[in-house]
């Protein structure tokens, strides 16, 4: 994909609540850095004012071996971006760039081949979700729907906790909180958890914690540390990797699904021909 970069931002980004301060400072660096320099331990570590020790537990904690090799991705992929941007459309253009560019360093595709089976063996699915993820819950209950699958989404915090006494083995929850610190879709997780179901979040905060009651954490790239990151809908990353597990999962059994799909479609249009017929 050659207009795709593999960076470690995003992977720095989700992890970010998990670093101490000193690992923070070293994080911020390389967040906003935007240009090519002397990136060696020594060199970093002096104008940090960190040890090269600290560097080492930064980068562990980001999923590398060690310093060295984090390092070695972060130039590999850094790229300059222009000094300035003018135009608010092209602002707004780069940013989405920004975004796809985050979505594919951070999508796992064995992961996303795990979720596809998950909603393939589930007899029941939910997805919930506040506000605009909430929205995001909707918008995949209504696509997931017209391919036969059994889901209902909840965005209600008093329906998200009553539901989650009726979860069992045959159940898979999806909980969408880009803070992944909604207390009603954690609750949701943890109760269904509890309960055998499978458990998914989406979220762009790698939280350790969850690890504890879901199957599978999915990260999204956060809007956070943008440049402009407050003029992009939050939902705009959700409905990405939506959209990537609804591909994934539309492979499987793809003549049937698809068959689904266009049945939904030509009910609709058969009941917006009825109204218009009675309309005249």
């Amino acid at each position: 994909m050659e207009y795709y970069v593999k960076s470690v931002v995003p992977i720095i980004e989700s992890n970010y609540d998990n670093f101490t301060t000193v690992e923070k400072n070293i994080a911020d660096f390389f967040i906003q850095n935007r240009k090519k320099m002397d990136f060696s331990a020594k060199a970093v570590a002096e104008q940090l004012f960190v040890s090269e020790a600290s560097l080492s537990r930064f980068a562990k904690k980001c999923g590398y071996r060690g310093y060295r090799e984090f390092v070695y991705q972060y130039e590999e992929t850094f790229v300059e971006k222009p000094e300035s941007i003018t135009g608010n459309t092209r602002m707004v253009l780069n940013v989405y760039q920004e975004l796809l560019n985050k979505t594919y360093s951070l999508v796992d595709e064995g992961q996303i081949a795990r979720i596809s089976r998950y909603l393939n063996q589930a007899a029941r699915v939910f997805v919930c979700g506040m506000g605009s993820s909430g929205l995001a819950a909707r918008e995949m209950k209504l696509r997931f729907m017209r391919i036969g699958v059994d889901i209902d989404s909840i965005q209600d915090s008093d329906l998200m906790r009553m539901q989650a006494v009726f979860q069992n083995q045959t159940c898979l929850v999806f909980g969408i909180s880009i803070s992944g610190e909604k207390e009603e879709v954690l609750y949701l997780l943890k109760e269904a958890h509890k309960r055998k179901a499978r458990t998914v979040m989406v979220t762009a905060r790698n939280k350790e914690m969850l690890e504890e009651f879901c199957d599978e954490v999915l990260l999204l790239p956060s809007l956070r540390h943008l440049n402009h990151g407050n003029v992009i809908s939050p939902q705009f990353p959700v409905l990405i990797m939506l959209d990537i597990i609804y591909s994934y999962f539309l492979e499987q059994n793809k003549y049937e699904k698809e068959t689904l799909h266009d049945n939904t479609l030509r009910a609709l249009r058969e009941r917006e021909e009825k109204e218009r017929y009675l309309g005249e």
